[in-house]
């Protein structure tokens, strides 16, 4: 449990500093000695969707690579040095942004720093880790390959956003992978990494001086600015479509969605309500409840709001028999056309505003999470003030607010459709 976490703190946002080093190079900061621990999480602007034209998976691959050796260290050396002071550093791709996870022992500060310093500023990209972690995606992905989640994922992608990066797997696919070079990393790094797009959090044991030290070692040798690819803003396609992806088993799998609400829009907090009460609650929300309490259709069954940089869609999924893929398909549609013409109860809106707010705290029990949500705002365009802001703003949903963006989210109803399977009499 951190500073931020704690009960006593009146305010969230009061344990945040914003350390600026010498070189210009910002971070927020929860100072917090209670553990001798420290947890850093960086992201910088630009992820998979900067792949080269007709490579995905390049920027995945970059990142599995920045921990296999580095400056001097080839990889077998880098992950001892890693071990001797238990250190834990990882960096993976996401859609619009590429993230770094270190996190140490106080005491191993200063050796975690300059490994983190090394992967970001002179990775090796050697020859075995290279064939060696291209191996291991390629296997994860042949793995997968008639696995009717993925199935249904990857062509839910693909026909959401047709000819965008978006569409495109995060992970490359069997025939890109093998098509990568290492100067398709380099060129694609070199895009990524750069300070105008890097936001920084630190939480724990460690003082704002010494921190902006260490952010100047670390990252301020890095392009002031990068070479990023300009990604377009993209609409969802598809809504009205059903497709059906060919597996020989007993079960299919459904992915189901539409355009969303982009998270910088006015009425997505309204929306994130708006999608609790739909799918996003556990046991609270009417998916489940018709889904799988009253009918026994499914095990489980979710919605979601997913925002991109350039896209935002509302999504869901869930699993049944062959024989009964329609009538979950019908109650679904049932109740998002439901939602949209009458709106929630004012059970289901209070219950919904209480869960999210009450359920807020959990994203701040431990530093690495504490790292991860302040990195998550401030890619996502929001001040410190936000982290009290937000709660207030749940509070403040009204069920004139509920009732106008569920309209304006699940419009009439239609859903792009993928199943994996074999569905009876779709």
């Amino acid at each position: 449990m951190t500073a931020l976490a704690t009960a006593e703190t009146p305010s969230r946002s009061a344990s945040v500093q914003k350390v600026v080093s010498k070189g210009g190079i910002e971070a927020w900061l929860v100072e917090d000695y209670a553990v001798p621990l420290v947890a850093l999480e960086c992201a910088f602007q630009g992820g998979a969707a900067q792949d080269p034209v007709g490579k995905p998976g390049a920027m995945t691959l970059f990142a599995g690579l920045l921990d296999e050796g580095a400056g001097s260290l080839d990889a077998a050396a880098f992950h001892q040095a890693l071990d001797e002071d238990a250190i834990e550093l990882s960096f993976s791709a996401d859609r619009d942004v590429t993230t770094g996870r270190m996190q140490t022992l106080a005491r191993n500060v200063p050796r975690a720093f300059e490994l983190l310093r090394l992967a970001v500023n002179e990775a090796r990209l050697d020859a075995e880790p290279f064939e060696r972690v291209t191996g291991q995606m390629m296997a994860s992905l042949k793995r997968e390959a008639n696995d009717p989640d993925y199935a249904a994922g990857r062509t839910f992608r693909a026909l959401s956003y047709p000819g965008h990066p978006y569409g495109l797997p995060v992970r490359g696919d069997l025939t890109s992978l093998p098509s990568l070079t290492r100067g398709d990393l380099v060129e694609t790094g070199r895009r990524v990494l750069a300070r105008d797009g890097l936001k920084i959090a630190v939480v724990g044991a460690i003082d704002a001086v010494s921190l902006g030290t260490y952010l100047d070692d670390v990252f301020g040798a890095l392009p002031a600015k990068g070479d990023r690819l300009v990604i377009p803003d993209v609409v969802f396609s598809g809504e009205g479509r059903r497709q059906v992806v060919d597996l020989d088993i007993p079960q299919s799998n459904i992915r189901f969605g539409r355009q969303g609400i982009a998270r910088k829009d006015d009425d997505f907090i309204a929306a994130s309500v708006v999608n609790h009460i739909l799918g996003g609650g556990i046991f609270s929300a009417r998916l489940f409840r018709e889904v799988r309490e009253k009918r026994g259709l499914a095990y489980s069954v979710y919605s979601q709001l997913v925002t991109f940089d350039h896209a935002a869609m509302m999504s869901g999924g869930t699993s049944t028999k062959n024989e009964r893929v329609v009538e979950s398909l019908d109650v679904i549609q049932e109740q998002i056309r439901d939602l949209a013409e009458a709106g929630p109860t004012e059970e289901e809106l209070d219950k919904a505003r209480k869960y999210l707010i009450g359920s807020y705290a959990l994203r701040f029990d431990t530093s690495t999470k504490i790292a991860a949500h302040l990195v998550h705002l401030q890619t996502e365009g929001f001040d410190v003030d936000y982290l009290d802001a937000r709660n207030k703003l749940i509070a403040g949903v009204t069920m004139e607010d509920a009732k106008r963006v569920a309209k304006r989210l699940f419009g009439d109803g239609s859903l792009l459709v993928v199943i994996a399977g074999r569905p009876e009499n779709l």
